[in-house]
């Protein structure tokens, strides 16, 4: 490693143990923000999931939740693509928007720039983790009356492994939401197309379907690309089948991850001196 390197590397990480508390205050105050004027508040990171779960098993659950012998409880499995799904989308979204929502602070005052999507995404993250609370009831929920096959859903010590997808999801959304964050600044109407775009990902990732359902061979090759997929089944190995994660989609995932933190972080500091004249 270079002087000059290490130098920027240690002013880095000195800026970053800096500003860590401004770090936690913008988080916490998102996640307020996001549930201010709700008479539920952090309530609706339990209600939310549950609803989109019971909607999708009656909209799709006898079309396509009893044509693969493959998927163990079908509501459970659509709650935990859903559940990861949400988060890349909420995170993606709220980091894409957030210089334009903290516009009048970052033209009156210094703040690393990458302290607004980051926390964002950190927030989303919170909102996340409350979730698996909500998960988890239902999971017990499904296992103790085996409703809808819920006697299918196996708890074995590779649960606890579910934190690596989440891990790397949270990674791969850092440098999603780096690079969506300055775009967006430039060309406002990322905004809308990534609405649409993040539309046609929900299904074209095995959420609501099993991946053997599908044929087409090349249909089969755009799926296995896409890391979400990756990060999906894993989280599905530990919760809903109860089997190690896949080093294959282990292995795969981590390196588009860290690879497109890399692309995020070198896009973020190349474009984020501009982007206060913009704003």
């Amino acid at each position: 490693m270079s002087t000059e390197t290490e130098k920027e590397l240690n002013h880095t990480v000195e800026t970053f143990k800096k500003y860590k508390n401004l770090l936690r205050e913008l988080t916490v105050k998102n996640v307020k923000l996001k549930y201010r004027n709700s008479w539920l508040g952090i309530l609706w990171s339990f209600i939310q999931p549950l609803l989109h779960m019971i909607v999708l098993s009656v909209v799709f659950g006898n079309l396509l939740g009893r044509k693969s012998n493959l998927i163990v409880c079908y509501p459970v499995y659509i709650f935990t693509g859903r559940l990861l799904f949400s988060f890349f989308k909420g995170s993606s979204k709220q980091a894409m928007t957030s210089f334009r929502r903290n516009q009048a602070i970052i033209k009156k005052v210094y703040v690393p720039k990458y302290m607004y999507p980051l926390s964002a995404i950190l927030s989303n993250f919170v909102t996340f983790a409350i979730s698996i609370i909500c998960f988890i009831c239902v999971w017990i929920f499904f296992k103790v009356t085996g409703f809808q096959g819920g006697h299918g859903l196996t708890a074995t010590p590779y649960m606890l492994l579910c934190w690596v997808p989440m891990l790397i999801l949270l990674i791969f959304c850092t440098g999603v939401g780096l690079i969506l964050s300055v775009v967006s600044v430039y060309f406002r109407d990322v905004e809308y197309i990534w609405d649409v775009f993040t539309q046609l990902l929900f299904y074209m990732v095995p959420i609501i379907y099993h991946f053997s359902t599908i044929k087409r061979p090349w249909i089969r090759l755009v799926i296995k690309l896409n890391p979400l997929y990756s990060m999906i089944e894993m989280f599905r190995h530990c919760v809903l089948y109860g089997q190690m994660l896949s080093w294959k989609l282990l292995l795969y995932s981590t390196v588009v991850s860290l690879i497109t933190l890399f692309i995020g972080v070198w896009f973020f500091n190349k474009k984020s001196d501009d982007i206060v004249y913009h704003l």
